[in-house]
């Protein structure tokens, strides 16, 4: 299994959790609100979608990966989606890790 597939069913896991905020304006309030420490973005995203989550995130320090597709973060959980947001430290620690 390949770190991309570990990610993948983390980010399953951690929506089990409830520990994810999916959606791009959801993931928006999230990263104002400093609820979230790492933004999922899919890198096949629109220009303005990219260009929000990414302004955003920088404003508040947030990290943002472009490692799935949108294809890839909708299958990891379960509903079409191109922004996923981890709001918990202990998922986000492991997900940085398995990036590596």
């Amino acid at each position: 299994m390949t770190n991309l597939e570990k990610l993948s069913n983390l980010i399953g896991l951690a929506q089990a959790a409830g520990k994810v905020v999916s959606g791009e304006g959801l993931a928006v309030k999230a990263i104002q609100k400093r609820q979230v420490s790492l933004v999922f973005l899919a890198h096949d995203a629109g220009p303005n979608v990219t260009k929000k989550v990414t302004d955003k995130s920088n404003y508040y320090n947030v990290e943002v990966s472009t490692v799935f597709s949108a294809l890839e973060l909708s299958a990891a959980l379960g509903k079409a989606r191109k922004v996923v947001a981890i709001a918990d430290a202990g998922f986000s620690k492991k997900m940085r890790t398995l990036m590596e």
